[in-house]
């Protein structure tokens, strides 16, 4: 932290540097996990039921995180470390496969690009500190919920239920700038809150309005950003969801019936609430209430 203090641009520089790195790594938590937990209910529903199993959904392969190796989904070919360099490969490869010129798909170097950004905003905004830190991990753990609700419509409890843990230990200790007490009722209210509407929406339509992973999410929000914050994540992430929600209905000519997910807005909401959350309540306090 010592040196950070006599190059200051050295903060930023490693944060994108760390955030493009990283944003390699979500690419592969994107795409594998969810298989990964697939594979896992499988093999749960064999262990229950081995008489309804069927043998062609079992492969003896290992796949997880590290194995196996990345390759081209055209033609097979492994990835080299040079091929892998976060967003620099893309671009040398002009988008295409060096063996198969298959065109490889923009997400993965925008999905790159947008943690790096990302990793410099929260560089920018906090100073070099253990809570700077801890907020980056949130930021990384909120990019790869997104993207796995918007291919899935999961959010997986893998990664919300430990952030929601990190939030409360992080109170613990004394790094989270809010009280072990606000962490604990955010994560609880925050739970609370989504699960009442799920059950009163349930209960007068016959019909699920969500899923228990926003639930979890929100829960895990809560946790990190205290309970006086979370009116200002649910709004937010509701107006811009029923904003963008009518948009992706009308572009894709879809009923409105149609279900959409809701963790990626809820993420954003809590990120921006990480971030500037105190600063925008302060203002709407002193501007509208005159307090």
């Amino acid at each position: 932290m010592a040196v950070l203090s006599y190059y200051p641009w050295l903060y930023p520089l490693f944060a994108t540097i760390f955030g493009l790195l990283i944003g390699s790594f979500l690419n592969v938590v994107i795409y594998r996990l969810p298989i990964m937990m697939e594979r896992q209910w499988r093999q749960e529903c064999h262990d229950c039921f081995p008489e309804l199993d069927n043998p062609q959904h079992h492969d003896p392969a290992p796949f997880n995180l590290s194995v196996p190796r990345s390759r081209c989904p055209h033609c097979n070919h492994a990835i080299s470390a040079l091929e892998n360099i976060p967003l620099i490969s893309w671009l040398v490869l002009k988008g295409k496969c060096r063996e198969c010129q298959a065109p490889i798909s923009k997400r993965y170097p925008a999905i790159e690009l947008l943690t790096a950004i990302i990793s410099l905003t929260v560089a920018l905004v906090l100073p070099p500190t253990w809570w700077a830190v801890a907020v980056l991990g949130c930021s990384f753990a909120l990019i790869a919920l997104t993207f796995i609700d918007i291919d899935k419509m999961l959010l997986p409890d893998q990664i919300t239920l430990p952030l929601m843990w990190a939030g409360i230990l992080l109170a613990v200790i004394g790094i989270s700038p809010i009280s072990l007490t606000d962490s604990i009722i955010g994560a609880m209210t925050g739970y609370l809150s989504l699960w009442s509407i799920f059950w009163a929406f349930k209960l007068l339509t016959k019909k699920d309005g969500m899923g228990y992973g926003d639930f979890k999410l929100l829960a895990a929000i809560g946790a990190w950003v205290g309970w006086s914050l979370l009116p200002f994540v649910v709004l937010l992430s509701s107006l811009v969801g029923a904003i963008c929600g009518i948009i992706m209905l009308r572009i894709k000519n879809e009923d409105q019936q149609t279900p959409f997910s809701f963790g990626p807005y809820l993420a954003v909401a809590g990120w921006i609430a990480i971030l500037w959350g105190e600063p925008i309540l302060h203002w709407y306090v002193t501007s509208y209430l005159g307090f």
